[in-house]
């Protein structure tokens, strides 16, 4: 399942555990490309991690703290603590990989 995040819930949901996020918005098509492919990823990881998705137009906090400058980002945590960042549109195999080296 994938979780929607924000100003209330995701610091609370990056604290344990690996988490890959997935900042994106609305009107961006790459980012329209990524949903499907984030929540395949999320299902087959079962309770392995949590996968989230943080709209950077709701918000723009959030992404900014990271300097997301551009979308869709993917970040991956461990711990509260950012080991991995991606950009632009990735493969659920692609996603697997760089996970897989935290898990």
């Amino acid at each position: 399942m994938t979780l929607i995040l924000n100003n209330e819930n995701f610091n609370e949901t990056i604290k344990e555990g690996v988490t890959l996020v997935d900042f994106w918005a609305e009107w961006c098509g790459p980012c329209q490309m990524m949903l499907p492919i984030i929540d395949d990823f999320a299902e087959s990881q079962g309770d392995s991690m949590k996968v989230g998705k943080v709209n950077v137009d709701e918000c723009p906090e959030i992404a900014g703290s990271f300097r997301v400058m551009s979308i869709p980002t993917l970040i991956v945590f461990k711990d509260g603590e950012v080991v991995e960042t991606m950009v632009g549109v990735k493969q659920k195999s692609e996603l697997e990989e760089v996970v897989s080296k935290y898990l």
